[in-house]
């Protein structure tokens, strides 16, 4: 009877401690598939803006063509860019498109600065504004997406949870980082 009761005991023992593991394991699990889901919805809100983005740019280089015709240059480029833009795939090629392409809008910002009537035009300003308070929101998305990045890397590397990243093939994500300091800022559209 003391052997049953002690072998008794020593199942529940061993069942509750087999059910705490189970329970860490699906907790554990469960974070990765959290912070790979807000991964990835922060990644669409960064699709979402650059797609405004890529929506105003061709209104702007409209408005821009009938002013400053001879800066064809530009405008070609800023075209080119926002098709490779929209067409690059993955984080680090978009990444490096996208730094081009603010760096061509701020040129083109420039060039309009030598045209007194475009300035004045209300259609310009409108989408100046637009553009900025865009800029503003891809910077916030971006930042989203690299706060989730962050936290799902930390876990995928952090002990006893890498184990979990190991065994479900989790993997680290690449962060949305602009490469040029000149690129950080965000494209200033004040005139």
């Amino acid at each position: 009877m003391m052997l049953s009761t002690i072998m008794t005991t020593t199942f529940w023992i061993l069942l509750s401690i087999l059910g705490v593991v189970v329970l860490w394991f699906i907790a554990i699990y469960n974070g990765f598939i959290r912070l790979i889901t807000r991964a990835k919805e922060a990644w669409a809100d960064i699709d979402v803006q650059l797609k405004r983005r890529y929506d105003l740019i061709p209104n702007l280089m409209e408005t821009v063509k009938g002013y400053a015709a001879h800066e064809k240059g530009i405008l070609e480029r800023v075209t080119q860019l926002r098709v490779q833009a929209m067409a690059a795939q993955g984080v680090e090629k978009r990444g490096e498109i996208e730094n081009i392409l603010t760096a061509s809008l701020k040129t083109l910002f420039a060039v309009s600065e030598n045209y007194p009537q475009l300035k004045a035009n209300e259609n310009f300003l409108e989408l100046q504004r637009e553009l900025s308070d865009t800029e503003n929101k891809i910077q916030a998305a971006r930042r989203f997406y690299n706060t989730n990045v962050r936290d799902l890397n930390i876990k995928t590397d952090s002990f006893p949870s890498n184990l979990i990243a190991k065994i479900f093939n989790f993997s680290k994500m690449e962060f949305f980082e602009l490469e040029e300091e000149a690129a950080k800022e965000p494209v200033k559209v004040n005139f």
